[in-house]
């Protein structure tokens, strides 16, 4: 599993459709497509999901990974 090179927390490397890769947090959450939400969701297939996390399985739609951008306190210092 590879590291954050800004704040050292744990990610994994999505391969989008387009064939790009997306750094993500590594822990798997659930989610609830909401079309217009803030909040976005990579899925295993790499596609991105506009979602807000939930932690009701009856009401969740899928699982994937936030992305690292989202969380990460170094995300700044990166390119865009």
């Amino acid at each position: 599993m590879a590291t954050c090179k800004g704040c050292g927390a744990r990610i994994v490397w999505i391969a989008t459709p387009g064939g790009k890769s997306m750094p993500c947090d590594a822990q798997q959450v659930f989610y609830k497509a909401k079309k217009g939400a803030k909040g976005k969701i990579v899925t295993p297939n790499g596609e991105v999901v506009s979602a807000e996390v939930t932690h009701d399985l009856g009401t969740a739609t899928g699982f994937g990974y936030v992305p690292h951008w989202a969380t990460c306190p170094a995300a700044s210092s990166f390119k865009k």
